[in-house]
């Protein structure tokens, strides 16, 4: 299968999806990541990530298995 890296289309939503239990925890998870690098004193996890915006850096990273989302009752 080939990833190719192509701004946002990388990594595609088909293979978020699979990295939590729902978009909606996909999206919540995204943005609170993408908040800590914005304003925080966060660096990314990944190495030469593709994208050079927070919300994207933040998606590579929830790829890559770097952060992980989990439920709230776990």
């Amino acid at each position: 299968m080939n990833h190719e890296k192509d701004g946002m289309r990388y990594p595609s939503i088909d293979q978020l999806v699979t990295k939590t239990t729902s978009k909606y925890r996909l999206v919540i998870g995204t943005a609170l990541r993408a908040k800590q690098l914005e304003y925080g004193n966060e660096q990314p996890l990944v190495k030469n990530p593709h994208s050079k915006k927070a919300i994207g850096i933040a998606l590579e990273e929830i790829y890559e298995d770097k952060i992980i989302i989990r439920d709230p009752e776990e």
